[in-house]
């Protein structure tokens, strides 16, 4: 997984589809696919309110940096 510099835009499918993991991806699978720009846009909101208040993954929140970077990708209109 790569963290988009400061100044780099945040790329779908090269900074926020890997921060989720296959397990993760799993899990959510009877909502919609975390591994599609599409689902996750539509689902931005309460996936970001999740994983702000730690109760997503399930197994563990993600450290600040990685919220961050999703919080910045929503922010920038969740491009692809």
């Amino acid at each position: 997984m790569t963290l988009p510099g400061p100044d780099e835009p945040v790329s779908f499918a090269t900074h926020i589809e890997p921060l989720f993991r296959d397990k993760d991806r799993q899990s959510m699978s009877f909502a919609f696919d975390l591994w599609a720009v599409d689902d996750v846009r539509a689902h931005a909101a309460g996936i970001l309110d999740r994983l702000s208040n730690g109760s997503m993954p399930c197994d563990g929140a993600w450290p600040a940096e990685q919220v961050a970077v999703f919080r910045r990708w929503t922010e920038s209109g969740c491009p692809g």
